[in-house]
């Protein structure tokens, strides 16, 4: 009873812990990024991140996928959700895009992935996204709007939005969304040590010759081995992990609206970390994102 009663706690706590890690995110990129290219910070985050499942799945005995076919789809949500999304947002701020606008740009993955369910499962008999979900979308990014518009009209001499920072910020966004909704069709439940490990080997083989082509070398000090070790075993093992979990688990439209949360959460990160501005505005958009993403979440009444 005990058990069941800590496993059912965890449940409940794990769309937090998601916001939580996945958050630190950026605060990642601001401690990295100045030392290192993006595609190469990532190659070796990928090859840790690998090297750190292997021993855990051989000692655990932890079943890989059966057959071809799982392994093939989740090979594609590696290179849509690994190299595809991060891939594009570091190389998007690496090219001079400021954070606010990356992060209003991907969060625009909530609302895509919305109008993607309204369409697909028009006339058929599943459940699409109700009225009260759209609204508590809306609420969602009006607030996450709010948090980073600071940063968007505030934001340093060296930000500037360019078509090639620009391609790899809607990049992102459209591989992140395209991920989930793959993911949820497509992936079949597995073990999640040994899918994320699968994710990681197919989003390291795309990220190889984009890493070989930087001329860039990585400068490691403290700052840059913080920030690897913290992308490694907080947000791939952590957070990835806890992503595949929640896809396969919930509705997209549900998990996908966590992603509003997560500038809110980043700035007050920032604020803890770097002494950032909280504004009344910031304040007043992360209660206005979590309404909206309590809306979206909440189940629906029985009958």
């Amino acid at each position: 009873m005990i058990g069941t009663r800590s496993s059912d706690a965890w449940v409940r706590a794990m769309p937090v812990v998601f916001v939580l890690i996945w958050s630190t995110g950026f605060i990642v990129a601001r401690y990295g990024m100045p030392h290192s290219p993006p595609f190469s910070f990532l190659l070796a985050r990928y090859l840790l991140s690998i090297a750190c499942f292997l021993p855990w799945i051989v000692w655990a005995k932890v079943p890989w996928p059966q057959n071809r076919t799982q392994w093939l789809h989740l090979s594609v949500t590696g290179i849509l959700m690994h190299a595809g999304y991060l891939g594009g947002v570091w190389a998007a701020v690496k090219a001079g895009m400021g954070s606010g606008l990356s992060s209003l740009i991907v969060g625009f993955q909530p609302v895509l992935t919305a109008i993607w369910l309204s369409y697909s499962l028009r006339g058929s008999d599943q459940p699409g996204v109700s009225r009260r979900q759209w609204l508590g979308l809306s609420l969602g990014f009006v607030g996450l709007l709010m948090v980073v518009w600071r940063k968007l009209t505030l934001g340093s001499p060296m930000d500037h939005v360019t078509p090639l920072n620009m391609a790899f910020a809607i990049g992102a966004l459209l591989s992140i969304t395209v991920g989930t909704l793959y993911q949820k069709r497509f992936v079949a439940p597995c073990d999640v040590r040994s899918a994320n490990t699968v994710q990681l080997m197919a989003a390291l083989v795309v990220t190889l010759p984009l890493a070989w082509g930087e001329s860039e070398a990585m400068r490691w000090n403290a700052e840059l081995a913080g920030a690897m070790a913290w992308s490694v075993l907080g947000l791939t093992l952590g957070g990835s992990s806890l992503l595949y979990i929640l896809i396969q688990r919930g509705a997209a439209a549900s998990v996908t609206s966590l992603m509003y949360m997560v500038p809110p959460t980043t700035a007050l990160i920032a604020w803890l970390l770097f002494g950032e501005t909280i504004t009344v505005a910031t304040l007043a958009g992360t209660a206005l994102t979590a309404l909206g993403v309590s809306l979206v979440v909440r189940p629906a009444r029985a009958g």
